[in-house]
């Protein structure tokens, strides 16, 4: 029975949640310490749970604060999965892998970037290549972040928004926004000068509980675009591939292919997605990914919350009076603390991980 009650008020009570739960179920826990603090001057770190045999050939992995502070609802599921399921359900020659916090200082700043300010889910480049140059974003940046939130200013900025909007189309307006930019380091969607801590993270953990597996499933978890309280299984896939066949034996029709125009998500460079495809080529490995998407509320209050976020970061105090109310605005808009939407996600997330299990037991 699924228990809303894993989810947390906060980076801390999350961490100690989980670290509670895996013990509970027997999981092995491995660390990694950030080098930041949080805004307690709290210690900061990615935690993994690992349950099933050392020698498992089919790996199960969940990832859940990708985006910082929509790190409630991964880490609400993960802790529910380990006092719930645990290794009861998983078939022989399977182990689950759960990483808890990939990005624990966006976590627990309330933030979706990383310490770097990198969104780390466009920081996955080859950062040994040119950056990918996004030309709308530089159409419209100096609206996004501007020197001041007064009244009139915002008006100004998004006077100006609409009417690129309504030039470009809604499409091209929300790839410019969100796709991913290389140019301006302390904005929206900025995908880094280099590797980032979580980036080179991830890696290490994919370097010690991944390779050489032959089968691994994906599952990262993420807040933000879609209906309320459901959870849209994307990924990334060239279409007609056998990957791109498998995540349709694994998770059905509800499945959104990017590559297909079926999904409201614009990222194009810098995924996590292409960053595990890189390290764990096929057909040593056969990596079956989807970001859990879940939907929460429209996306305009989103840009709202993005843009007093970075302000403060940038021109505020990130300690100071001001950072109440924006915290607060980023938290409701990342995670709706409602028992209905809890109950969602822990059901979608469910499904999604049982299904994923189910798959790489069929994949031959």
């Amino acid at each position: 029975m699924s228990n809303i009650h894993s989810f947390a008020a906060d980076y801390s009570e999350a961490r100690e949640k989980f670290l509670s739960a895996a013990r509970i179920a027997g999981a092995t826990h491995h660390r990694y310490d950030n080098p930041t603090k949080g805004p307690r001057g709290e210690a900061l770190s990615t935690d993994v749970a690992r349950l099933g045999p050392e020698d498992a050939s089919k790996i199960v992995m969940t990832i859940s604060s990708t985006h910082g502070v929509e790190g409630y609802c991964g880490s609400g599921f993960q802790v529910d999965w380990l006092t719930s399921v645990g290794a009861a359900g998983l078939p022989k020659d399977t182990a689950a892998v759960m990483v808890h916090a990939i990005n624990p200082y966006g976590f627990a700043w309330t933030r979706r970037v990383t310490e770097e300010g990198n969104d780390l889910n466009r920081n996955y480049v080859d950062h040994s290549k040119p950056y990918p140059v996004n030309e709308g974003y530089l159409d419209i940046a100096d609206h996004l972040i501007p020197k001041d939130l007064g009244e009139a200013t915002i008006k100004a900025c998004e006077a100006k928004l609409a009417e690129y909007r309504k030039k470009v189309g809604d499409i091209a307006y929300f790839r410019a926004v969100s796709g991913g930019q290389y140019s301006h380091a302390d904005s929206m969607f900025f995908g880094g000068g280099g590797a980032s801590w979580s980036n080179r993270t991830l890696h290490a953990i994919a370097d010690k509980f991944l390779k050489g597996r032959s089968d691994v499933a994906v599952i990262d978890f993420h807040t933000g675009l879609g209906p309320y309280g459901y959870g849209e299984p994307i990924t990334h896939y060239d279409i007609d591939t056998p990957a791109s066949r498998r995540v349709r034996a694994f998770w059905g029709e509800s499945v959104t292919e990017s590559k297909r125009g079926q999904t409201a998500s614009q990222a194009r460079d810098g995924l996590g997605h292409y960053g595990l495809l890189r390290v764990l080529p096929e057909p040593e490995t056969r990596l079956t990914m989807c970001t859990l998407e879940y939907g929460t509320f429209d996306r305009e209050s989103g840009q709202r919350a993005f843009r007093a976020d970075h302000w403060l970061h940038k021109y505020g105090d990130p300690l100071g009076k001001e950072a109440g109310p924006i915290r607060a605005a980023m938290r409701r808009q990342f995670y709706p603390d409602t028992d209905d939407w809890k109950e969602a996600v822990l059901f979608r997330g469910h499904q999604v991980v049982r299904q994923a299990i189910a798959g790489v037991q069929r994949t031959l």
